[in-house]
């Protein structure tokens, strides 16, 4: 059909759904800077169990955990009857039980697990007995590994070319398909339209898909392509974070119709079935009354969690002198264990939680090379750029290294002369196999050369950094004679997903960069000047350092650009005994771990639990560090600094609210969407990955692109380590400054009222009042937490 003959609604009406498929779908970030993301980012706006009832549609998971993890919990008197029903009053589903003993009876009663709406591949696969489905992964992923490649291939078969004219061409080629059976395809992909909307539109008139069914019929597809479908999300991310577009997203659901449209013709007898199949596509989404249940009982089990987790706050009002040192920490969940474990070697050391960017949004080109790394987090732009290049000499002799490296790695993996190689080398790396099978260390890591902001900042400007800076951080005022400011990064061997240890906060990347940077800064005789026109007075004896705290091995490395380090001697004392502590409590979580051999298991190129990263994170609170400096919150909290009281125009805690709380929902979710739906949202088998296109990795020789949490690193073996909590957010400030906020941020607000998020407001270091959808807060209900 001639698209000029289509109906300018139909038009409008099919590019609307095909946009809110496409923003259905998470993005998912390159292996060279991976961060966490929500997976649930498209259904932000629907609640737990209409988000249940969607995914179950279009991806045949459920999104809570199974109904015998709730019953056990409510046996054990971990989840009290004072949580079902208070979590069942919470529910506003009409489908949901009358009382907590018909909830109870349904905890205890299994729910048939839920199953996508077939495809068009599905539905042919039946008939012919032809896994239709598989050889769609198999052929798209091959083609996909190519083009979106990002420079581990030797070649690109169509460099240049949208995604959907790549694949075309591609297609008019590849035998495949017509091998397995479908005879014809290669004439078929090479006379479809000639722009993936037209093809789009042909699709759609041909397959019978109406208006009310677009939508989750194209959500179905896009997710049946896995993580390339979520690569491609990202890449319209970026795009629109730099004011620009990015149509891929849309280029492979035209592919992935064009499929459906040969199968069809291919297997007419299936198209009754698929008429069945669009007409329950455009049925309303409703949750099942199982789901409402399920996640009736998934908020019972947070309740839970968070009595437990205010049994814990209190305030400490004990009157402290000036501090001997102060080390501000990112406030990632492995943090909180050091620096419980930094506190306790003197009762004069203080510790601060504040994102691991330290406020410098950066656009960073490191040593040796051009590639630009955004240092911060990804909800952001970079406004600053900083280079770590050195002198023209020693920058010559890293890139000449560098491509020596490249180079012989080329020669090594080249199709005639790796067999070559194997023969002639292999003996030689005898050493190497052993060294690195027993986890020794290939050497010690050389010190990064000192960052520098390019171009430098004016005193002006420098002076206006800092105390934007140190007044977000806490910092104005107080300060030790030494400061410390901890970045954060993770040392693994043989693991693809490395730069997802590192820190959320820096793009994916580790955090000394941004340490350092800052500790310069501070450290500026012109800063120094300019900050008494800010209000900030700084002792003059008082350094700024940085360090990077190695979250695998609980060591932290001290730079000393701008400090003598004999002055340093007392701190990396207190720095190696807080890490021997830290190592020790780990070990006790850790697979076949004991305090001597933690350490190893960074360098351990067999270890598929190097760490837990941020396995277990369930809360956020920003406050004091008295509110949390009593407690043991196990590395599963985020302890972010902040007092309201030194915040008057409250432009820290909107901040808070909106980067550094979305950020820790994002990793949350990510957790909980790998736990739960692992089979969508999760990473698979460490076991047996293959990195693809540099972009993610593939379980086996090729397929769907798994992105997302892998199974290591969320189970032991015999149980999930972590525990599925949507995130518990405490803030002590003030609840109408908190609601004016929520009411200028729609996003953060749909988060928490449609419960992907928990708020709490704290006084005096405890529960004053719970947050409910529609900008009201309750303090009955905290009342029962802080009893």
């Amino acid at each position: 059909m001639n698209q000029n003959q289509i109906a300018p609604a139909r038009i409008s009406s099919v590019v609307n759904a095909a946009e809110a498929a496409a923003r259905a779908i998470p993005p998912a970030f390159p292996l060279e800077a991976t961060v966490a993301v929500n997976p649930f980012l498209g259904q932000n706006g629907e609640d737990l169990a209409t988000a249940s009832a969607r995914l179950a549609r279009v991806a045949g998971v459920s999104l809570t955990r199974p109904r015998a993890d709730y019953a056990a919990d409510i046996a054990s008197g971990r989840i009290t009857d004072e949580d079902l029903f208070e979590a069942l009053v919470a529910s506003s589903s009409n489908a949901k039980p009358q009382d907590v003993a018909i909830l109870k009876a349904m905890a205890s009663q299994d729910e048939p697990a839920p199953a996508a709406f077939p495809t068009v591949a599905d539905l042919a696969a039946e008939i012919t007995g032809d896994d239709w489905p598989a050889i769609i992964e198999k052929s798209f992923g091959l083609w996909a590994a190519g083009h979106f490649d990002r420079g581990q291939a030797l070649w690109s078969p169509a460099p240049g070319a949208s995604a959907y004219v790549a694949w075309q061409s591609w297609a008019s080629r590849d035998l495949t398909p017509e091998i397995a059976g479908l005879s014809g395809f290669c004439a078929f992909a090479a006379s479809a339209p000639d722009t993936p909307e037209r093809a789009i539109l042909r699709a759609v008139d041909s397959l019978g898909i109406g208006e009310a069914a677009a939508e989750t019929a194209f959500h179905r597809l896009l997710t049946d392509l896995g993580g390339w479908a979520q690569h491609a999300r990202w890449l319209m991310w970026q795009a629109e974070l730099a004011g620009d577009e990015d149509d891929t997203i849309g280029d492979l659901l035209a592919i992935r119709l064009i499929w459906e449209q040969a199968l069809l013709a291919h297997v007419p007898q299936c198209a009754q079935r698929w008429a069945d199949v669009v007409a329950a596509h455009g049925a309303p989404l409703e949750p099942t009354p199982g789901q409402v249940v399920d996640a009736i009982l998934q908020d019972a089990a947070e309740r839970a969690h968070q009595r437990e987790l205010a049994g814990k706050l209190g305030r400490d009002a004990a009157v402290k002198s000036r501090p001997s040192v102060q080390a501000a920490f990112c406030i990632d969940v492995r943090s909180e264990v050091f620096r419980r474990a930094l506190e306790s070697q003197d009762p004069t050391i203080e510790t601060v939680g504040f994102a691991g960017f330290f406020g410098l949004p950066v656009a960073h080109t490191a040593h040796g090379s051009d590639v630009v790394e955004n240092h911060l987090p990804v909800l952001l732009n970079p406004a600053l750029k900083a280079t770590s290049h050195a002198g023209e000499d020693t920058e010559q002799a890293t890139r000449i290294a560098a491509r020596t490296v490249r180079a012989w790695g080329r020669f090594r993996q080249a199709a005639v002369s790796s067999f070559a190689f194997v023969e002639a080398a292999g003996a030689l790396y005898g050493w190497k196999l052993v060294r690195n099978a027993i986890g020794l260390p290939e050497g010690r890591a050389r010190t990064p050369c000192a960052p520098r902001l390019d171009p430098a900042l004016s005193a002006q400007a420098k002076a206006e950094t800092a105390a934007t800076v140190l007044k977000a951080m806490g910092l104005a005022s107080g300060h030790a004679p030494v400061v410390l400011l901890v970045g954060h990064g993770a040392r693994v061997t043989n693991n693809p997903h490395e730069s997802a240890y590192h820190c959320g906060a820096c793009g994916g990347y580790s955090g000394e960069v941004s340490a350092r940077l800052l500790a310069s800064l501070l450290n500026d005789p012109e800063t120094r000047e300019g900050l008494p026109r800010h209000g900030i007075d700084v002792p003059t004896d008082a350094v700024f350092v940085a360090g990077l705290h190695d979250t695998t091995t609980d060591e932290v490395s001290v730079y000393a650009d701008d400090v003598p380090d004999r002055e340093l001697g007392q701190l990396r004392t207190w720095l190696n005994q807080a890490g021997k502590q830290a190592r020790a409590e780990r070990a006790m979580r850790l697979p076949r771990a004991t305090p001597e051999t933690v350490a190893r298991r960074a360098s351990n190129w067999a270890e598929v639990r190097p760490e837990w990263g941020l396995a277990g994170c369930s809360a956020f609170i920003a406050a004091p560090r008295g509110v949390t400096s009593r407690a043991d919150l196990g590395g599963r909290t985020f302890l972010h600094s902040y007092d309201w009281t030194s915040d008057q125009d409250f432009k820290t805690l909107e901040l808070i609210l909106t980067a550094p709380v979305v950020v820790a929902s994002w990793i949350s979710l990510q957790y909980y969407g790998s736990a739960v739906a692992p089979a969508v949202f999760g990473g698979g088998n460490k076991l047996i990955h293959n990195v693809a296109g540099g972009i993610g990795v593939v379980e086996g020789n090729g397929g769907r692109l798994r992105t997302g949490l892998p199974r290591q690193a969320i189970h032991d073996g015999d149980r999930l380590v972590h525990e599925p909590l949507r995130l518990s957010v405490m803030i002590e400030a003030p609840q109408a400054a908190v609601t004016d906020i929520l009411r200028r941020h729609a996003d953060v607000r749909a988060l928490l009222d449609n419960g992907w998020l928990h708020l709490f407001a704290l006084r005096e270091g405890r529960i004053a009042a719970r947050y409910l959808p529609g900008l009201r807060w309750s303090e009955k209900e905290a009342s029962k937490l802080a009893a």
